[in-house]
């Protein structure tokens, strides 16, 4: 259902440095640079059919995170949601909730991992065993 997402970030070279980081635990390559039509600068990941963006509001005004909103990656297994977790915190992320692990009861519980990237973004990295 969807074909992208896209933040607002007001460190334009910090974010890449911290979604190249965290996004190449999920096998996304380096992003693709871009300047828009009005010049402000953009980056985009794509990987799996599925593409993120990070940009620098258009509107001139500062980039802010919306409150209740998250975005969820999808991972292959516990060790790459730990990863995930721990390269975001590790430049500049900052971890939030429950630490990383599975939620709810049984052995085949989903496990989930939030943080923050260094704009107040909130992250989810979510697996599910099969």
């Amino acid at each position: 259902m969807l074909n992208h997402v896209m933040v607002g970030t007001n460190d334009i070279e910090r974010a890449k440095r911290f979604y190249d980081a965290v996004l190449g635990t999920l096998g996304a390559g380096e992003a693709v640079r871009n300047t828009s039509g009005s010049g402000h600068q953009r980056l985009f990941y794509r990987h799996d059919g599925s593409t993120f963006g990070v940009t620098q509001p258009i509107n001139g005004e500062p980039a802010s995170c919306a409150n209740g909103a998250t975005i969820g990656f999808k991972c292959t297994s516990a060790e790459q949601l730990k990863a995930f977790h721990d390269t975001a915190v590790a430049h500049g992320g900052v971890s939030i909730e429950d630490p990383p692990g599975p939620r709810g009861d049984s052995h085949a519980a989903m496990h989930l991992a939030y943080v923050r990237d260094p704009d107040g973004n909130k992250l989810c990295a979510l697996y599910r065993p099969s």
